[in-house]
């Protein structure tokens, strides 16, 4: 099974997720207003997005159910 990450931040208002691990070398662009593709450098290959001014009430992703806990530092 495929294992997704989910990063938020509330305080900016920023919501990445990862379907592929992070890499060193991964380059970014705007699919739509605040909805940034994440890629790989070298192959091209979508790794994640991130939603730039994301709310928990967000339709944007609308299809995907999501319980956001806080992680205490």
């Amino acid at each position: 099974m495929a294992e997704i990450k989910v990063y938020y931040e509330q305080e900016t208002e920023l919501m990445t997720i990862f379907w592929q691990p992070p890499r060193k070398n991964q380059i970014c662009s705007e699919l739509d207003d605040g909805i940034i593709l994440i890629k790989d450098a070298a192959t091209n290959e979508p790794i994640g997005i991130e939603l730039l001014s994301y709310k928990p009430e967000d339709n944007r992703i609308s299809g995907i159910s999501l319980q956001i806990d806080k992680v205490s530092a």
